[in-house]
């Protein structure tokens, strides 16, 4: 995968994320239409820039993961 298309999808997800508190991972992932592949090549590029906060949250017997843009 190109280093430019990486950049260009970790935009994609950039801009579902911004202005948003959270978004579910699950969500996140339909949202932006990316292969498996993209997306997580997309996470990682924003990860290493320090641009994404993670959390993970119990909710009843659910695990939900959730991602946001640092401030």
């Amino acid at each position: 995968m190109e280093q430019v298309l990486i950049g260009q999808n970790a935009g994609v997800i950039w801009h579902i994320l911004d202005g948003k508190k959270s978004v579910e991972l699950s969500h996140l992932k339909k949202e932006s239409k990316l292969s498996d592949a993209e997306f997580w090549a997309a996470i990682g590029w924003l990860s290493k820039e320090d641009k994404l906060s993670f959390s993970t949250e119990k909710v009843g017997k659910k695990i939900v993961k959730t991602y946001s843009l640092k401030d």
